[in-house]
């Protein structure tokens, strides 16, 4: 019974397949897929990671943010890591600087600090 087991493997074992292709040629679609990614996934998420901490680095008391909770309001303080929202009258919440997700623009696309100071002149 074993030998009838094992005669199939050994016949398998006698033919020899031809060499596969050169090293680099195997390892060219990885090479390909590599590239892919860095500049489909990778090199936009550390575009975009640059542009929010140059918008963090630039808060300052009086812009109107939208925090990750979802959250509108107006700064009205700035510490080191840590900025306090009002989001009503006399409501005031202390957030990081890191969980605000962009600076709140209008409908068109513009500043809403732009537009006020340019109101206010």
């Amino acid at each position: 019974m074993f030998t009838t087991l094992f005669t199939g493997v050994a016949y398998a074992e006698g033919s020899s397949a031809a060499p596969a292709g050169g090293g680099l040629v195997g390892f060219m679609p990885f090479i390909i897929l590599i590239f892919v990614f860095y500049f489909l996934l990778i090199r936009p998420q550390q575009k975009r990671a640059k542009e929010h901490a140059v918008m963090l680095q630039k808060l300052q008391k009086g812009d109107n943010v939208l925090t990750s909770g979802g959250i509108f309001g107006r700064i009205t303080n700035v510490k080191d890591d840590v900025i306090t929202v009002e989001i009503a009258d006399n409501v005031r919440v202390k957030v990081r600087k890191s969980s605000v997700q962009s600076r709140k623009v209008d409908g068109d696309g513009n500043d809403t600090k732009a537009i006020k100071e340019k109101n206010d002149k």
